[in-house]
């Protein structure tokens, strides 16, 4: 899947959870990668996060970057 799209997929579900509380926004899109978007497509997105994250609003970057230490931490 091409970059762009999943940048406006993030982004479309960040739109979605935004109207939950603080952290829980994060939590909830986090959530709903993990769950619903295929490995390789969370591994495109981990890419293009440490590429910088361009376009991802901030909701969609904050759950990014929840996703990659939620994996780092369970390497250790």
């Amino acid at each position: 899947m091409n970059t762009p799209t999943l940048i406006r997929m993030a982004n479309q579900i960040a739109s979605f959870f935004l109207a939950q509380p603080g952290d829980d926004a994060v939590a909830a899109t986090a959530d709903h990668i993990k769950k619903f978007w295929d490995p390789r497509m969370r591994k495109d997105l981990a890419t293009h996060l440490q590429a910088g994250g361009a376009g991802l609003d901030p909701l969609a970057l904050a759950a990014a970057q929840s996703l990659e230490e939620t994996k780092a931490a369970a390497k250790i």
